[in-house]
């Protein structure tokens, strides 16, 4: 069902666009900026326009404050190609989250602003306007399940998009900031993780899920076993350990001179996505999502540091090629 999905290259994703500001040129911190680059930012959205980059067609479900900030998502949505039919204007105090983030790693500063944020005012409504047997799949990010009524919401879209036969890719992207606390964050991330058909996340967060950093492998394998399709435990520079169809495929990274460490999640996840859309074996896919987060980190921005095709494939052509992966850790 995954696969058949996936093929299908057209892809509902669920969750925030925001405004990012970078201060510029690379490599100034924030504290000492004159100018900043403005680009839009937020988990789904940066998905979603990777996503259009090779092809795929993406829709975005959220809410956007009724102000600049909104007004200027929007148009990015429209520039990145991605259908905003199901993104709805609010008024009130509510805003469109904003990210302040340095191009440089040694000393890097993230600064969120996710207070009374917009994006988690998505109710019940918004998602039972869509029309799911129009996409092949559902995407989304484990922030959209921090608040209320986003949460239910989110929720509720999951199960209408399987009652439509789509499968549920989810990304856990545990953002600590975004919840009332961690007790909420697991027991919250752990049903929805349940529920997917492809999970993708990190060493930590899996083990953020199992309730032990240490077992956070033993997670993985646990939910490739028991319900989902497809789940990829990603360990930073040691590469990655996808569960697939019974098999255990490690891969490593490409190194690249990283300019920022923010972007890459994003990234990995629209190479990935939309290489299995293509037919590619799966480890194929792996390696160009992984080649496709390099290629952001060493760039500025997050969206459109996104790879195109062309430069997806000059990127393999050139680079001497994946690291040799390191075996499982128990």
């Amino acid at each position: 069902m995954v696969l058949t999905g996936i093929a299908k290259r057209s892809f509902l994703v669920v969750g925030r666009v925001g405004m990012d500001l970078c201060p510029s040129p690379a490599g100034v911190a924030t504290e000492d900026a004159t100018d900043m680059v403005v680009g839009m930012g937020g988990s789904s959205a940066n998905i979603a326009a990777g996503l259009g980059k090779f092809g795929c067609e993406t829709a975005l479900v959220t809410c956007v404050s009724d102000d600049a900030v909104g007004w200027y998502c929007l148009n990015q949505l429209d520039h990145y190609g991605i259908d905003k039919t199901h993104v709805r204007k609010i008024k009130g105090e509510e805003r469109t989250s904003l990210a302040v983030y340095e191009s440089r790693i040694a000393g890097h500063q993230s600064v969120i602003y996710r207070n009374n944020a917009a994006d988690f005012q998505m109710d019940m409504q918004d998602v039972e306007a869509v029309d799911y047997a129009q996409y092949g799949a559902l995407i989304t990010a484990g922030t959209v399940f921090a608040a209320e009524p986003s949460r239910s919401a989110a929720f509720r879209a999951f199960e209408l998009a399987k009652d439509a036969g789509l499968p549920i890719i989810f990304d856990v992207d545990y953002r600590p900031y975004s919840w009332p606390s961690p007790e909420v964050a697991e027991d919250v991330l752990s049903r929805a993780g349940a529920l997917a058909d492809v999970i993708v996340g990190n060493d930590e967060e899996f083990g953020f899920m199992a309730g032990d950093i240490t077992k956070g492998l033993n997670k993985a394998r646990d939910l490739a076993s028991s319900s989902a399709e497809i789940v990829i435990y990603k360990r930073g520079p040691e590469g990655a350990i996808t569960f697939a169809g019974g098999d255990e495929i490690a891969t490593g990274i490409y190194p690249v001179e990283a300019l920022k460490p923010t972007g890459a999640g994003d990234s990995f996840m629209a190479g990935f996505v939309s290489s299995l859309s293509e037919g590619r074996p799966m480890k194929e896919a792996i390696l160009r999502g992984s080649a496709c987060a390099s290629i952001t980190v060493s760039r500025v921005g997050c969206a459109a540091a996104m790879p195109t095709p062309p430069e997806l494939d000059d990127f393999l052509n050139t680079h001497s090629g994946p690291t040799k992966p390191l075996s499982p850790r128990s």
